[in-house]
């Protein structure tokens, strides 16, 4: 009977230091920190997210999640209460994301902020403040990752529409004239060499006949040089005029009175004549090269075609 009584006593005490300890474990972990309450509205997929997750300040560990559960008011909707250090810094500004913890897909809340240095606002727990939540990495890998599929797919459907049976056929219709206009561009240089082999020719050619004519210009001058010098025939030719002229002035004037009107007429012509030939002495002795190329034409007067009146 007194070893039950022992036992007995043994028991209790041992359950008794044991929960002693555990509520000696309990009181001294409590948290003592006096939370403030806020909250986040939103109508996005929140993923991983449990109650008692963690909320974090740029990486700094702030405070909890205390509830999650739908908006009474606003279908769709799911609120998220906080309860956030008061020593944080929630301004105007601020705004809330989703991030996660490795590869464990455990969610927590990241606050972070725009500006720095903007007004910090209060709440209460009557009224709590709400804090925007925007979308996170995965939540734009997402987004991105719909468009980039949507995308994708447009492409695909235009690549089938290009290589089609029809566009296919055209598409090989144009390789098939590009490889024809590129033959016959390639033959080109062949009947081209005929002609090339000949320009040598018709460059000596050109050459001989530019000589020529480089001859004949000297040839030219040294007429005009020997037509207009000292004992030169247009010198000759002034000469016998002056002489002729002088002649039939002495018979003019020696001549009877009843003849005289008959020399003075084969005077006058023969002045005609001589200055005809003086003029055609001069033209030559100006233009050289009239005897080669002819006299120049006569440029059109007023009131004939092609008359031109001199420009001011």
């Amino acid at each position: 009977m007194e070893n039950r009584s022992h036992a007995l006593m043994t028991g209790i005490f041992t359950i008794t230091l044991l929960i002693a300890a555990i509520l000696f474990g309990v009181w001294f972990n409590r948290d003592r920190v006096k939370y403030e309450p806020y909250m986040i509205s939103t109508s996005m997929a929140v993923p991983g997210l449990n109650p008692q997750a963690a909320v974090r300040y740029r990486g700094l560990e702030v405070g909890k999640v205390d509830d999650i559960d739908f908006d009474p008011k606003v279908a769709g909707q799911i609120l998220i209460r906080l309860a956030i250090d008061p020593d944080t810094p929630i301004t105007k500004t601020t705004y809330a994301t989703l991030g996660y913890q490795g590869v464990t897909g455990i969610a927590y809340i990241q606050l972070d902020d725009d500006a720095t240095g903007s007004q910090r606002i209060g709440t209460s727990k009557e009224n709590p403040t709400r804090i925007p939540l925007h979308p996170g990495l995965f939540d734009q890998l997402e987004k991105r990752g719909k468009e980039i599929l949507s995308q994708t797919q447009q492409v695909t459907e235009k690549l089938n529409t290009l290589l089609s049976d029809d566009n296919q056929k055209a598409m090989m219709g144009a390789v098939n004239d590009l490889s024809t206009a590129a033959h016959a561009f390639g033959q080109i240089p062949e009947q081209l060499k005929p002609t090339i082999d000949k320009l040598p020719a018709l460059a000596a050619q050109t050459q001989k006949t530019l000589s020529t004519v480089d001859k004949l210009a000297t040839d030219a001058d040294q007429l005009a040089s020997s037509l207009q010098g000292p004992d030169g025939a247009v010198a000759r030719i002034t000469g016998a005029v002056d002489r002729a002229g002088t002649s039939l002035e002495a018979v003019t004037s020696g001549v009877e009175l009843d003849t005289l009107p008959s020399f003075n007429g084969l005077a006058d012509e023969t002045k005609s004549s001589m200055r005809a030939v003086r003029r055609t002495m001069n033209n030559l002795s100006d233009r050289p090269t009239s005897l080669l190329f002819g006299a120049p034409s006569t440029p059109p007067g007023p009131g004939e075609p092609g008359f031109e009146s001199p420009k001011k």
